[in-house]
């Protein structure tokens, strides 16, 4: 018995060819990773390039520019539990990092965020937002905005980083181009907002959707949009609401086909805000200070 044990172990594994312990295939089957980027994307990824090359990670980039990608909404490629929602760019260089567990030994890393829109604990659908693009690292290390993106079986030793399958199938490494079919959602939240807004806030509402609150600096504004992932096209009751902290509270409610909102609201201190989808409501505490 534990000679047989010990070769479904061995089974899974082969050795680099510095002698780094990589993973062959996994014994259980992967949770359906998508890219973790809104419907219909298409985004240029490089592993042959990447800013801290290991083995099968890869950076994520699709604008012309080398600050384009700045912002732009990141998602969860599968659903599962944060583990790590933390700047580690001190510790690791990975700056604002996002680790999901999803369950029988997978993990996905999300580093160099500009925001994180998640927090430990969390539990979060895919498709659902939690960042955005940044350049974040630890001091002095001057990088472009991109996405790094990993997955790791069966634990998250950095040696147990393994090929990425986007909508069952396989990256094309070491560069390829790649259209995102997450699209529990058809919309970016982002987008929904407009130019300059970043998700800084995600909570999902059950299966039916999730609220997300979003920033835009420059004009010291929040918005706030819920998106639905059930009954996507009929219209059913979905809200989103923004509340200044020692203001009125904005509104958007009824019967919407893809989402409520956007709600928007100059907001120089604390907000509360929330929305609801099929049942389900989130109200925050007012928070975002500052």
């Amino acid at each position: 018995m534990r000679l047989r044990h010990l070769l479904r172990v061995v089974s899974a594994f082969v050795i680099g060819v510095a002698g780094t312990l990589l993973v062959a295939n996994p014994a259980q089957a992967a949770p359906a990773f998508q890219l973790p980027f809104p419907c219909g994307q298409t985004w240029q990824g490089n592993s042959s390039n990447s800013s801290a090359h290991v083995s099968w990670e890869i950076d994520f980039n699709r604008g012309s520019t080398a600050t384009a990608d700045l912002g732009d909404t990141v998602l969860a490629a599968a659903a599962g539990t944060v583990e790590v929602s933390a700047h580690q760019g001190e510790t690791n260089g990975y700056g604002n990092l996002i680790v999901i567990n999803h369950g029988g030994g997978y993990y996905t890393y999300y580093a160099h965020l500009d925001k994180r829109a998640v927090v430990a604990g969390e539990s979060v659908l895919r498709g659902q937002a939690i960042g955005a693009v940044g350049n974040t690292s630890r001091s002095g290390n001057n990088i472009s905005p991109h996405l790094h993106y990993e997955v790791r079986y069966p634990d998250r030793s950095q040696s147990h980083i393994i090929k990425a399958v986007f909508n069952a199938s396989t990256f094309s490494y070491p560069n390829a181009s790649v259209s995102s079919a997450n699209c529990g959602t058809s919309y970016d939240p982002a987008e929904v907002c407009g130019s300059g807004f970043e998700v800084i806030d995600s909570a999902k509402l059950g299966s039916a959707g999730t609220t997300n609150l979003l920033w835009k600096g420059s004009t010291s504004q929040n918005c706030v949009v819920t998106l639905k992932m059930a009954s996507v096209g009929t219209a059913t009751a979905t809200s989103a609401f923004l509340e200044p902290q020692g203001s009125t509270r904005s509104t958007d409610s009824g019967n919407f086909s893809y989402y409520a909102g956007p709600v928007i609201r100059s907001s120089p201190d604390c907000v509360r805000w929330g929305g609801s989808a099929g049942g389900s409501t989130y109200t925050s505490a007012f928070e975002h200070c500052g």
